[in-house]
């Protein structure tokens, strides 16, 4: 029988449509056409001129900064979604608000090698994918215009991918985006009834029950959630409380960098490559939420449609039980 099931966070309702249940044989998608196959690419070393002038590399001694010699680049959007010149100038007009579109949009590249796909990078790689991560927050955070900075990936051209070289983006907003203020309110409002921290809370039951948990280390834990909205969504979670990402140390980025690595790997043999995007959920700038809100990573393949029923409800349907996901995630061969 479909169930539905609430989410303990912000009270979302999903239904889990056992009736439509598939495997993940029925959900992987038709191969799909390589973005920018076959073109010129920007981000590959000994284009640095074709991108903006970089705002972080990691490179090796006595390279030039745009210059052949990284490891890892971090470069303005060239097409941003937000410039970072000027000033919001809130205004109104009549019942309706304006600002100007003022942020920043960075494009992490993380590799000098035309890779398709980011679980194929070595461990260090993909650490220091973390650490640019890190650095720029904490640089975008000195801003005094902007409120809430969100790190995403798309992979594949289901998922928003325009190139195929690895990269993940960086936008910093001047307001908090809906869907994190969501989570932020709902963190608060069973702060405020219970003392603990929700996620904290997800955290212990889901180690007891063990049922969608598909791997975990010292310092992560790697879960289906018990309402997700699409097949296969994922999350990663700091086992021990933390709002912000970009306090993490040393060691919690080589354990982070191990799971995330894990976990993708894991969707490519489940899921034969599927598109997906990843993104990570932070602390609001400039406002103190430390105690209620904990920093997450949530990764969604792209294996299902949003259509009538769940843009009008706000619903969402999934045809695959996360206790069936994580089992098939657990026991994925790579």
């Amino acid at each position: 029988m479909p169930e539905l099931r609430k989410d303990p966070i912000i009270g979302r309702w999903v239904i889990i449509s056992t009736e439509r249940a598939k495997r993940p044989t029925d959900l992987i998608p038709a191969k799909e056409e390589t973005a920018g196959k076959g073109g010129f690419c920007p981000f590959c070393e000994g284009n640095e001129d074709k991108t903006p002038p970089e705002v972080l590399a990691y490179r090796k001694d006595g390279t030039k900064p745009n210059s052949p010699g990284w490891r890892l680049r971090v470069v303005p959007n060239k097409f941003p979604a937000l410039q970072i010149e000027g000033e919001l100038n809130r205004r109104g007009e009549g019942m309706f608000d304006r600002m100007n579109g003022i942020g920043a949009h960075e494009v992490i590249i993380e590799t000098p090698k035309h890779c398709q796909n980011i679980a194929s990078l070595s461990e260090k790689q993909f650490e220091d994918v973390l650490w640019a991560c890190r650095d720029r927050i904490l640089d975008l955070k000195k801003d005094k215009r902007f409120r809430y900075i969100l790190l995403f990936k798309n992979q594949g051209v289901a998922a928003g991918a325009s190139l195929e070289h690895t990269h993940s983006q960086l936008i910093a907003l001047p307001v908090v985006p809906k869907r994190v203020l969501e989570e932020i309110e709902g963190s608060k409002r069973y702060y405020l009834y219970k003392e603990r921290c929700v996620f904290c809370d997800i955290i212990h039951q889901e180690l007891a029950a063990g049922v969608r948990i598909i791997s975990e280390n010292r310092s992560f834990l790697c879960l289906a959630p018990f309402t997700p909205r699409f097949p296969f969504e994922t999350w990663i979670l700091p086992k021990a409380h933390c709002a912000r990402f970009e306090h993490s140390q040393k060691e919690d980025f080589e354990l982070l960098s191990e799971i995330l690595r894990d976990t993708l790997r894991r969707l490519d043999a489940v899921l034969r490559t599927p598109p997906y995007n990843y993104l990570l959920h932070n602390s609001v700038i400039h406002q103190d939420n430390d105690d209620y809100y904990h920093w997450h990573i949530e990764i969604i393949p792209k294996l299902t449609k949003v259509a009538g029923f769940e843009w009008g409800t706000g619903f969402y349907i999934n045809p695959t039980p996360p206790e069936e996901a994580a089992q098939f995630m657990r026991e994925a061969q790579y």
